[in-house]
């Protein structure tokens, strides 16, 4: 039989080969660890030390429990497979949450199995029973139009446009991270549910349990790390466009902004600002004065934000050193070039080396933050491979197989202590990627790379919603996509219009993206420079497009205090921005089912039209609330579907219990 023992208010068991241990986490929540031939370790890649929490164990001869607040875990041997430990979840009603696979003597199955690696590392499968009817929402960001993850399969690690963010959050009343940073898969079938992990060392995955999704979100956020206070700059609009490549190209477009009476919050300087991939510096040709510019910018009320990439360059005059001091990724064979971009080769900053961060902050902080620079935009966050040869990489923290995920989370987390050891209050960095934990570094992510059209952008309102589910509050996309469109091009306006009308109830409101015709750049000396797309302001797509931006910019505004007391939210409770319609109306079940709108915090339900040429759509208005039209006024209640007239100037959305009434007609056109 196995050994159960209780150790400081955990259980632990132990059985031939294989330790087990439950851990009290927090508030309602276990860790939960197992290691073939060996005792378990507490990495902490997310999850953060938790208060001393009660505990209730109870030890029989075959079998032992642990309760914690509302979650009780029972461990213990299959029935018919007398030598096979299992655990199950139970709220504090008794009912079954979750439920490792049970073996059968037939079948010789084991809910945890470790197949021997060469080198002592193993692969670990682990499978729950999948229960009927349940609903499955989270995983962080991928291009899909899919909000229940139930009966689909996905890819555990990091790609451009995808952030693996392994949390679910189950209509039953439960969340699951797997803490685990591998190279793995998860598969949410209709018969089993299962996790893997292509190289570890043990398993080890948290659950807590909760009556609605907001415990529940608020329970996993105190266990992995919530979002800083969200600075002011962050509330309003972002000007972007690949790219500004000059001092006074970025000045001339944000005094036009500052003439038009038009407020920016920041305005950004991509990529290429550099003369090499890894100087992190900016090119004195074109940026002459940046200490100048800043500060002019400041006086018009923007910040300045700077595109940080982690390539390095052969030629960088910063390569020798870093190659030298061990702070780049290494490749396990074959030759040192992870990417190309252009003429140059290039290696990644390892972001896992707790020297390298610290070693490249102080070169940022010489050529950036002593400017007044303050916010930045770590692009490549995943890091992009020029081909994702998953295997062949290996970083400061291990093989890339092993902790792989864990990449994004360290980026953020170099600039944001480096920020706050500058004692800088409030911190917020773009970042194209994430992972467990990312949050709490102070990370904004952004849907990455994404096609100009509407097939992209429904699958953004997907994405955004998930990503919020799985603990990750802070994040945008490139309004109107990144690469695809023709800044002349009427159907591109149109698209650009729906995609700026639901930024306006995104949690940060940021325009980007690279627009045809291109424009060439050239040094002094006649040698080439990264091109730069066609201009991308509010008033470079005719007079009808700038009319519905301005509007919708001055209701940004106007929206300034809700936004801020929706990121407070987020600060202390780990409530996402952008929610979905059962985070605030559980108990309507038409509201588990919508994938298509959603709320911007409790009280705007907001319809997207992502549809071309759609002047009309349906929009489910949940029960327990009365809904007031943003447009005209009209209230309805609520468990009904309505046909609501969208006209181009006009996104469809509406107001909780009368809330926010002075807001009614903002976004209409004004009477001559």
């Amino acid at each position: 039989m196995a050994m159960f023992t209780m150790d400081r208010g955990a259980l632990k068991c132990r059985y031939k080969s294989e330790t087990l241990w439950l851990l009290p986490w927090g508030e309602s929540g276990l860790r939960v660890l197992a290691r073939h031939m060996g005792e378990p370790v507490l990495h902490d890649y997310a999850l953060l030390p938790q208060p001393e929490t009660e505990s209730r164990v109870e030890i029989a001869a075959d079998r032992a429990s642990i309760a914690v607040g509302d979650l009780r875990a029972e461990v213990r041997f299959c029935a018919d497979r007398p030598d096979r430990l299992t655990v199950s979840y139970y709220n504090q009603r008794g009912e079954l949450l979750l439920a490792e696979r049970g073996g059968t003597d037939a079948l010789k199955i084991r809910p945890r199995r470790f197949r021997p690696l060469p080198g002592g590392a193993c692969q670990l499968l682990v499978q729950f029973e999948a229960q009927a009817g349940e609903k499955l929402y989270g995983m962080g960001q991928y291009q899909q139009e899919t909000l229940n993850c139930k009966g689909s399969f996905f890819e555990l690690a990091q790609r451009n446009s995808q952030a693996s963010v392994p949390f679910v959050l189950s209509s039953r009343g439960y969340g699951f991270l797997w803490h685990n940073p591998a190279i793995g898969r998860a598969t949410f079938g209709e018969n089993l549910t299962e996790w893997v992990a292509d190289d570890t060392d043990q398993m080890d995955y948290y659950l807590c349990c909760g009556d609605t999704p907001a415990k529940i979100l608020e329970r996993y956020s105190a266990a992995v790390g919530r979002a800083p206070m969200m600075p002011e700059y962050g509330l309003g609009f972002w000007q972007c466009k690949l790219r500004y490549w000059n001092q006074e190209e970025l000045l001339r477009v944000a005094r036009e902004y500052h003439r038009r009476g038009v407020h920016v919050d920041v305005i950004v300087i991509d990529f290429f600002h550099w003369p090499y991939m890894g100087d992190y510096r900016f090119e004195e040709e074109f940026w002459p004065d940046p200490k100048a510019m800043v500060a002019e910018l400041k006086s018009m009320g923007m910040q300045c934000m700077v595109s940080i990439w982690p390539q390095v360059s052969y030629q960088s005059e910063n390569f020798a050193e870093m190659d030298r001091e061990g702070y780049l990724v290494r490749s396990d064979r074959g030759e040192d070039v992870q990417f190309r971009k252009g003429q140059e080769n290039v290696m990644f900053f390892d972001f896992t080396n707790p020297e390298a961060r610290a070693w490249l902050w102080e070169l940022v902080k010489k050529n950036y933050y002593t400017y007044g620079i303050e916010t930045f935009w770590l692009d490549e966050a995943e890091p992009e491979y020029g081909v994702y040869d998953f295997e062949n990489y290996r970083y400061h923290a291990g093989p890339v197989m092993q902790v792989g995920n864990l990449y994004p989370q360290a980026y953020a987390r170099a600039f944001y202590e480096g920020q706050k050891k500058e004692g800088q209050k409030d911190v917020v960095n773009l970042l194209r990627c994430a992972w467990a934990g990312s949050a709490r570094y102070g990370a904004l992510v952004w849907s990455g790379d994404v096609h100009s059209d509407f097939p992209t952008l429904r699958k953004q309102i997907c994405a955004g919603l998930n990503m919020g589910l799985a603990g990750i509050p802070w994040w945008t996309t490139d309004i109107g996509g990144f690469v695809g469109a023709d800044a002349r091009d009427p159907a591109f306006h149109e698209l650009l219009v729906r995609w700026f009308e639901w930024g306006l109830f995104c949690p940060v409101m940021r325009l980007h993206g690279v627009r045809d015709p291109r424009v060439q750049v050239q040094t002094k000396s006649g040698e080439a420079r990264l091109n730069s797309g066609a201009d991308n302001e509010i008033w470079s797509y005719g007079p009808e497009c700038e009319a519905i931006f301005t509007r919708l910019i001055a209701m940004r505004e106007t929206m300034r205090p809700y936004t801020r007391e929706l990121m407070r939210q987020a600060h202390e409770t780990g409530a996402p921005v952008i929610r979905t319609l059962f985070f605030e109306f559980p108990d309507d079940p038409a509201a588990w089912d919508r994938k298509d709108e959603y709320l911007y915090g409790p009280d705007v339900l907001v319809a997207p039209v992502a549809e071309a040429g759609a002047r009309q759509r349906e929009v489910y208005l949940p029960a327990g609330a009365s809904w007031t039209d943003l447009a005209d006024g009209t209230s309805y209640p609520g468990g009904q579907t309505l046909l609501v007239e969208a006209p181009l100037h006009r996104i469809p959305a509406f107001l909780r219990n009368g809330a926010h009434a002075e807001w009614v007609g903002a976004l209409e056109p004004k009477a001559e």
